[in-house]
């Protein structure tokens, strides 16, 4: 199973989310000192468990859900935790993310200079 069916299966079966969005974003980190295995990926997820949980013990929930497959591949995770009204109250709605989207589009322009 490639990582990002692995990163959505396990998150999907921990957090029953609302909205999950996994992107890799590992082609723009090629040649990356100290990239040496694993990829880089950008994970938004929305999930009634993150309620009442402060930014740092969501992001361990996470990390506690991947167990050791976090450390054998991934070299980079970016994670956007979010219970459902904070999802809402953003105005990030359908199946994308406008935010990571956005993030995306930054990226690419910058590339192109």
């Amino acid at each position: 199973m490639d990582t990002i069916a692995w990163l959505d299966q396990t998150l999907r079966a921990a957090f029953t989310p609302v909205h999950l969005v996994v992107e890799d974003e590992s082609a723009a980190h090629v040649g990356h000192p100290g990239a040496t295995g694993g990829g880089h990926y950008r994970v938004l997820i929305v999930a009634d468990g993150f309620r009442g949980l402060d930014p740092v013990s969501r992001q361990r929930a996470v990390y506690s859900a991947l167990g050791d497959g976090f450390k054998s591949r991934i070299h980079a995770l970016a994670l956007r935790t979010l219970a459902p009204e904070e999802w809402h109250a953003e105005g990030i709605r359908g199946s994308g993310d406008q935010g990571i989207e956005e993030s995306a589009r930054r990226r690419a322009r910058s590339s192109d200079t």
